[in-house]
């Protein structure tokens, strides 16, 4: 069997985009879970939590509050039997994630609108 293949924080930093503190911050309410420890007691990321980093990326970059990122954790380490939940949680967020999309869209029309109109009067 080949050993887990760990990352240090500052690697996990790096492949993830989250900073240290947001790291330890997600241990500490449960986002982040089982991190290990070395013999020194520094954090050892593996790719799986990595992998849960990017999921967790994915979801705060698109706007889920924190409390829902928790509910959609918990739901994920209570196991399949709860696929559903999940599914639920995602196609709500989704559904947020379209209706934010639809006002930048709106807004970004706008800000063409005015960038038109500038362009106009300079000419």
């Amino acid at each position: 069997m080949t050993p887990t293949p760990y990352l240090t924080p500052a690697q996990t930093v790096a492949e993830s985009g989250f900073s240290l503190d947001t790291l330890r911050y997600y241990e500490k309410i449960g986002l982040l879970d089982g991190v290990e420890r070395s013999a020194s007691g520094h954090r050892r990321f593996t790719p799986a939590d990595l992998e849960w980093l990017t999921v967790l990326r994915c979801l705060r970059d698109t706007g889920m509050p924190i409390a829902d990122m928790l509910r959609y954790a918990e739901l994920v380490r209570a196991g399949r039997d709860t696929f559903a939940e999940r599914l639920a949680v995602l196609e709500q967020h989704a559904a947020q994630v379209d209706a934010q999309m639809a006002v930048l869209r709106r807004q970004r029309e706008y800000i063409g609108a005015k960038i038109g109109h500038y362009r106009t009067a300079l000419d």
